[in-house]
């Protein structure tokens, strides 16, 4: 990370069991959104990774469903066009690999998407967690399986449950 990239920590309110979120940004948005263990380095924010906190305490508040952030992460064209896409899954709903595949004009290509998820740099704000397998199963996210079944319960207007 070169010394004009910003670098923030957000740790969610009422939700110790998700741990501590890690923004990064350069100055023209969002580059990463990552959950991790403890703060790894100084915190060096700008008025993206400030935006995005302030959204993020919205979004856990039960007050904010919709993003309005700046993003610029880093992928292929694919991987662009798959994060775009998952950005249009509404709060509190899912879709299938199969669904944003079709969505894409790439019927049969769930792998693919699969694989673009899975490299999905911006977590909760592209909302990767809203996809699940075929037969309703949640599928793999790279935060854990935890996390990802929280997030869901969070837009379900569940009663949060611990991840222990």
């Amino acid at each position: 990370m070169s010394t004009d990239n910003a670098l923030d920590y957000f740790r969610p309110p009422e939700s110790e069991a998700l741990g501590l979120v890690r923004l990064e940004a350069s100055g023209s948005g969002l580059t990463r959104i990552a959950f991790v263990m403890e703060e790894d380095a100084p915190a060096r924010p700008n008025a993206h990774t400030e935006q995005a906190r302030a959204q993020l305490a919205e979004y856990f508040a039960g007050t904010r469903q919709a993003f309005d952030l700046p993003l610029s992460p880093e992928g292929t064209d694919f991987q662009q066009r798959v994060w775009q896409a998952l950005a249009t899954i509404p709060f509190g709903e899912t879709r299938c690999y199969a669904e944003i595949a079709e969505q894409l004009g790439c019927k049969g290509g769930q792998r693919a998407v699969g694989a673009a998820n899975g490299k999905n740099p911006l977590a909760i704000v592209v909302p990767c967690h809203r996809v699940i397998g075929s037969d309703g199963r949640l599928t793999g996210y790279a935060a854990g399986i935890g996390r990802k079944q929280w997030l869901l319960a969070h837009e379900a207007g569940e009663i949060p449950f611990s991840l222990g």
